[in-house]
């Protein structure tokens, strides 16, 4: 099992997206964190010289930008918010 670890700029975002859609992003992260495969279809890896090693991971209109690093089973956790917002 991965920990998961916010950065300050996630968890700004995190607080400015609706309860409803809040609860949906931790469930889909904590999901993430137990089990990266069974949300396979939902995530990419983000394309670009600036982007190489992030992923995403679609949550209805919102996006989670992460980092995975297998070494340590950590997930950082990048940006959250609405797919026009965080690209």
């Amino acid at each position: 099992m991965y920990s998961i670890v916010y950065e300050k700029s996630a968890i700004k975002d995190l607080v400015g997206v609706e309860k409803p859609f809040r609860l949906l992003i931790k469930e889909k992260i904590e999901i993430l964190a137990k089990d990266p495969d069974r949300l396979k279809n939902r995530i990419k890896a983000l394309k670009g010289k600036e982007y190489k090693g992030l992923y995403r991971l679609r949550v209805g209109d919102h996006r989670v930008v992460y980092q995975r690093k297998d070494d340590v089973l950590i997930i950082l956790i990048v940006r959250i918010g609405q797919r026009k917002e965080v690209y």
